[in-house]
């Protein structure tokens, strides 16, 4: 049986690890080719939050995709650059076949102030990245999409955050309700094309993004270093299936299916993969 993606080249910022790897891995696996990046840098706003990924972790997803039988082209770049994005994009649709699918996954998170007192730095670097990184995104693999025609997708990873306005997460809560602004106006822009265009709203993933100290800390601030089990049961709390942290592959599932042609007829939606917390 063909694989549903056979044929197709998907482009993937935030590759080097957690969600961006599941989502290159399951792409692969269904067929498609893999355009992917990632900073492998730090940001400076997001220093004593949790560790961002490096070059040897975009290596090892190389190494996963072509294990599973895949092709893929990486690159450490920074979605910040446009100029460099759209270089990067144009090289490997050269190579690998074109673009017909886009997963916006790049993104930053910090937390825990009150709105006037955020750092003016993290405000920014937040909205460089994940509102205008996904812009650039889309800007970049559009001419490929648009050459593409009719099945094309557009796939950008939100948060539970697009949906509610999390107290004391303003400026990581502001991206990811913009970001499905940005969404419904491609979605509207691209279905004449035959292009469809949608927000995935994951809750606490099991990455490194969610599960480290500071934000153990939050739900234990009578620790000074709590673990994960110590706050498991307040996580597991935050959705109706009582479910501390979702796996990356089952975003992943929603982000496969959006891909491909069972979801020919899905545009302008929000996907929720988050334990039903989005209505709790």
């Amino acid at each position: 049986m063909t694989a549903p993606l056979s044929g197709k080249v998907a482009l993937i910022t935030g590759a080097a690890r957690g969600q961006g790897r599941s989502h290159a891995l399951r792409l692969a696996r269904d067929g498609a080719s893999i355009i992917a990046v990632d900073l492998c840098a730090p940001v400076d706003s997001v220093a004593g939050y949790y560790d961002l990924p490096t070059p040897e972790d975009l290596a090892e997803t190389v190494r996963q995709v072509e294990a599973a039988g895949g092709r893929i082209v990486a690159t450490q770049t920074d979605v910040r650059d446009l100029d460099e994005l759209r270089r990067v994009v144009d090289a490997g649709a050269a190579e690998l076949g074109g673009v017909h699918v886009v997963v916006a996954n790049a993104g930053i998170f910090t937390f825990g102030s009150r709105t006037h007192e955020i750092d003016p730095l993290a405000w920014k670097e937040l909205m460089d990245i994940n509102v205008t990184g996904v812009w650039h995104t889309y800007a970049a693999a559009a001419p490929h999409l648009l050459d593409a025609g009719p099945g094309g997708s557009v796939i950008i990873i939100a948060s539970l955050a697009g949906f509610k306005g999390l107290a004391n997460v303003a400026a990581y809560t502001t991206t990811k309700h913009a970001i499905v602004g940005l969404m419904k106006v491609l979605a509207n822009e691209l279905g004449p094309a035959g292009i469809r265009v949608n927000t995935i709203h994951p809750n606490s993933i099991d990455t490194e993004m969610v599960k480290n100290v500071r934000t153990y800390r939050l739900f234990r601030p009578d620790l000074d270093e709590p673990r994960a089990e110590d706050a498991e049961a307040a996580f597991a709390g935050l959705n109706p299936m009582g479910k501390a942290w979702i796996e990356s592959e089952h975003v992943s599932n929603a982000v496969a299916w959006l891909a491909s042609d069972q979801s020919y007829y899905v545009s302008g939606g929000q996907i929720p993969v988050d334990g039903g917390a989005s209505v709790q």
